[in-house]
């Protein structure tokens, strides 16, 4: 996803107005009639910071918690983690809701761990195809669940790709770099999906974040710790794709974003 739009959030409720391109048209020149010169068109596209998440805790003393500074502190340093992964969730959860879906991928009888890899490897190709035909550009992501990860680094391609690709492909959620995709894998799929792949351009985010205040408590000989996470997501129309019925409704079957289930026991 992108972060190309920026604004004020102030609150949840607050709404971001994205103009996305229409695709020009192409004219046949000729010395006589020239050129016909069309105004150039967008969309607007509404991005909602519908998302308000917090952590809040007491600290009965607030120096122990913070020895190695706010973000390294391992209370905070949780909190962060936990924000991160309902983000994800989020986020996960509204690109899937507008992505193609391609059929299920049934590899409840293979009998070996390889030949579920090669199966999993088939349909990241499937996907390759469908954005190849949409002219989706390179860029282009695929993320799978722990799962399929597990039978993927079984497929030959992958683990080669995986050993012998490029400094740090494989670090920060990275497996690989392969046809064209950078292969990642997450805890925080989406419901009922193993593979969803498409491009950053198709999906737009926009968040404020607070920092960790703290405030002593009344009464007490403690601290209160406390921040605050507001955000947004929606998936975008592409120049010279489908474009949303309203301003406030995400893109349908994006020809951009791809997802799959997969059927792991008979």
């Amino acid at each position: 996803m992108n972060t190309d739009y920026e604004g004020d959030i102030t609150a949840q409720g607050d709404r971001m107005v994205v103009n996305g391109l229409i695709r020009p048209n192409v004219g046949k020149y000729n010395d006589v009639a020239g050129m016909t010169i069309e105004d150039l068109k967008t969309v607007e596209q509404y991005l909602d910071i519908t998302e308000a998440d917090y952590v809040a805790f007491y600290v009965r003393n607030i120096e122990t918690v913070q020895v190695a500074g706010a973000l390294a502190a391992p209370a905070t340093l949780e909190s962060i983690r936990a924000l991160a992964t309902s983000t994800d969730t989020f986020v996960g959860a509204t690109i899937a809701a507008s992505a193609s879906s391609l059929p299920q991928v049934n590899v409840s009888g293979l009998p070996t761990s390889v030949a579920k890899g090669e199966a999993l490897l088939e349909a990241i190709f499937d996907m390759m195809e469908k954005l190849d035909g949409s002219d989706v550009p390179a860029g282009r992501y695929v993320v799978v669940s722990p799962t399929a990860k597990r039978y993927l680094m079984r497929a030959p391609d992958v683990a080669n790709a995986a050993a012998l690709g490029e400094a740090g492909a494989t670090a920060n959620g990275v497996i690989a770099h392969l046809a064209g995709f950078t292969l990642l894998s997450t805890t925080a799929m989406p419901t009922g999906v193993d593979i969803l792949a498409g491009h950053k351009a198709f999906t737009t985010y926009a968040s404020q974040f607070t920092d960790f205040r703290s405030q002593p408590v009344e009464k007490y000989r403690r601290d209160q710790i406390d921040a605050l996470h507001l955000y947004g997501a929606r998936v975008l129309s592409f120049p010279g794709g489908k474009q949303p019925t309203a301003p406030n409704v995400a893109v349908q079957n994006s020809e951009g974003l791809v997802k799959a289930a997969v059927k792991w026991t008979a």
